[in-house]
Formats: structure tokens, C-alpha cells, sequence
């Protein structure tokens, strides 16, 4: 595994998914949920595939297995999981929807034994549940902000359950399909879904176009969808589902502190602990890749680091 490579698409993927909250916040005061959801893929798609149509010479799907991807990525990851969370956000706050969506990390891994017979060792599940009590602490919800709204809490808890299903499902496939023009078709069935949704329930396409809406749309679509949701794709590949699926216990993180710093929030106490906390956690889960990256650091340069029978020497690259 590239770990430079996995820990950067990581941090793409929690702030551009952390950030992309403040202008859903924003959007949703003018667009309708489903309906916003549906345009935060029409701009990711776009993009997406006019960049593998140029950047990839096989970016079109080659086999049943790439289909059936991309249908599971497009169902389970884009359309259902985002439709639910936009609407089921307008019920209930967004510190209680992040607890709800944080027990994605801990649902991921049940679906994994599942459907790839992958375990999670005890020590990387501690380290997940370490990172859901930063999660806690960090949004720090009183019990009545939890149970003001069961059908909100409800439809982001199905939320979780289709992303988890849906990264898992994608990797149980096995496709050819490079991960970034896959991602880019299921943005693209994605946005199809969420539209036709949108007009089954009736939602208005009556919009008061504001320079304050339209710079929310344009931005939850390109860096917070298009650039964040392909990093996370790339990172199911690079890291599998269990991993790549930590980002949701950045993303509340990054949304805390970008409200912060564009909305004037309160930054409190409780919320540099549970930084730190979830930090803790992802220190545990990644110990090995943490570990190589010291390593890393501490070699000096010049050298390279070669495995003889039974030592390991340093050789100078002359």
C-alpha cells in the first residue's frame, strides 16, 4: 500500500466531505433536499467523466462486474445515502446526525466479514470504537437533541447502513474498471436516481437563484462531490471499505471547524478533546502505516533500506 498516497486521499476526502456541510446548510435554505442532492452529482458527474474520458484510455465499464459496481455504488453510496441524509438533516441537528453517521466505521466491518471474509483484529476495532467516543464527545449532543426527531435520526441511520453496504459491495465485485471512472458513472446513475426521486415526491424546481445559493451548490457539487467523493472511492481501492469509511469520523471534525471559521461557531473545550480523541483512535487503526512513515522520517537521506537473509543494512544509492 502507498501510504503517502492513502493518507492523502484521506485528508482530501474529510475536507471536502467535512466542509461541503456549510454549504449544504446554506443551499438547503433555497433547494430542496433530494433536489440538491441531485445537482451536487450533476456537477460532480460532469466533471468526473469529462476528466477519465481525457486522462483514461479504458474509462468506459468492460464487464459485468463493472456494471454491477457501479450500480452498487451508484444506488447504495450516492443516491440512497444522500438522498436520506440531506432529508433526514432537516429533522434533527447536525451535531445528532454525526453521531448517527458515525457509527458508519462500525458498521463497516460487519458487512466486510460478510461479504469479503475480511476480520477486523480486536486492537483495530478498540481503535474504532475510541473514534466513536471522540465523535461523541466532539458533537457533544444532550439526550433531548437525540430524540427530538426518531424519523430524521432513522433515515440517517439507514444513511450509514447503504454507504457501508455499498463501499463493501463495490470492492466484493472485483471490477476492471479503474476506481476513478467508476466513481465517475455511479456519480452519474446517482444524479439520475436522486431526479427521478426528486420529482416523485414532488419536490418544487422553483428556485430563487441567489449568489449565496448558487456559490453553495456550485461548491457542495465540485470540491465537496467531485474531488472528495473520488478520493474516497480511490481510497476503498488503496485501503478497502473498513478504512476508507473513517472518514466518517473526520468529517464531523472538519464541519466543527469549519463552521468555525465561516459561520463564527463556538469552538469549545469538548471539541479540541474530541479531536484529539478521534485522532487517537486513528492512530491505533493506522499504527502500521504510522510506523513506515517514522521510519520514513527518521532514514537518512540517501539511503535506501535492502533485506539481506538474516539483517537488514543500508546501502547509499551511488
Amino acid at each position: 500500500m502507498r501510504i503517502g498516497s492513502t493518507l492523502s486521499l484521506f485528508v482530501i476526502a474529510s475536507i471536502g466531505l467535512g466542509t461541503s456541510f456549510v454549504g449544504i446548510e446554506t443551499g438547503l435554505a433555497a433547494v430542496p433536499p433530494v433536489l440538491f442532492a441531485a445537482f451536487r452529482f450533476d456537477f460532480a458527474a460532469v466533471l468526473l467523466l469529462g476528466f477519465v474520458a481525457y486522462r483514461y484510455e479504458i474509462w468506459t465499464p468492460q464487464s459485468r462486474n463493472d456494471v454491477f459496481a457501479i450500480v452498487a455504488s451508484g444506488v447504495f453510496v450516492v443516491a440512497i445515502n444522500n438522498g436520506l441524509l440531506f432529508v433526514g438533516q432537516q429533522y434533527t441537528t447536525s451535531g445528532a446526525a454525526a453521531v448517527t453517521y458515525g457509527l458508519l466505521p462500525v458498521i463497516s466491518p460487519l458487512f466486510a466479514f460478510l461479504l469479503l471474509s475480511d476480520r477486523v483484529s480486536a486492537i483495530d476495532f478498540g481503535g474504532i470504537l475510541v473514534g466513536l467516543v471522540g465523535v461523541l464527545i466532539l458533537v457533544s449532543p444532550t439526550p433531548g437533541s437525540l430524540g427530538d426527531s426518531t424519523y430524521g435520526q432513522s433515515l440517517i441511520a439507514i444513511a450509514a447502513l447503504s454507504i457501508a453496504l455499498g463501499s463493501v459491495a463495490t470492492k466484493r465485485f472485483k471490477p476492471t474498471l479503474a476506481m476513478l471512472p467508476l466513481s465517475a458513472w455511479a456519480m452519474a446513475l446517482g444524479a439520475v436516481l436522486l431526479h427521478i426521486t426528486s420529482v416523485a415526491i414532488g419536490e418544487t424546481t422553483s428556485i430563487a437563484w441567489t449568489p449565496e445559493t448558487l456559490t453553495a451548490v456550485v461548491y457542495v457539487g465540485i470540491p465537496g462531490t467531485a474531488v472528495a467523493y473520488g478520493a474516497y472511492f480511490l481510497l476503498i481501492a488503496q485501503a478497502g471499505p473498513v478504512h476508507a469509511n473513517l472518514v466518517a469520523y473526520t468529517v464531523p471534525a472538519v464541519a466543527t471547524v469549519s463552521g468555525w471559521l465561516v459561520l463564527g461557531e463556538v469552538l469549545s473545550a469538548t471539541t479540541v478533546i474530541g479531536f484529539f480523541i478521534i485522532l487517537a483512535g486513528f492512530v491505533v487503526i493506522q499504527r502500521s502505516a504510522v510506523r513506515e512513515l517514522r521510519d520514513n522520517y527518521r532514514r537518512p537521506p540517501g539511503y535506501e533500506e535492502t533485506a539481506t537473509t538474516d539483517r537488514t543494512e543500508f546501502v547509499t544509492d551511488d
